[in-house]
């Protein structure tokens, strides 16, 4: 069983379990999500971090989506969505999803 998660949620597919408590209460939740590696993503941009960027603007300007900072978090290996634009002049990989092919066909196959 998978919860009703928008498709472009980061939790779309993701299976449910069930957990009993003590008294046989039943409690539904969301196993764990992998975060696939950043190479299986294909670049289709950069991004470098100015002074007092936000990544919910960064991630609009992008992918038209300021809900999809979580891709870049994947695709950038951040745990903290904050630290991707906290260092002024980093630059950040902009992918597409998981699983979609770049401009030659393969993920990755923009990263020069």
């Amino acid at each position: 069983m998978s919860l009703p998660f928008p498709p472009a949620s980061r939790y779309a597919g993701i299976e449910t379990a069930t957990i009993a408590d003590a008294d046989g209460v039943a409690t539904v939740y969301l196993r764990r999500r992998f975060v696939p590696a950043p190479e299986r993503f294909a670049t289709i941009g950069e991004h470098v971090v100015t002074q007092g960027e936000r990544l919910d603007n960064v991630t609009a300007r992008y992918l038209d989506d300021p809900e999809q900072f979580w891709r870049l978090c994947d695709a950038n290996r951040a745990l903290r969505p904050a630290a991707l634009v906290e260092t002024i002049g980093r630059t950040l990989r902009i992918t597409l999803p998981e699983g979609v092919p770049g401009p030659e066909g393969r993920p990755g196959a923009s990263d020069g």
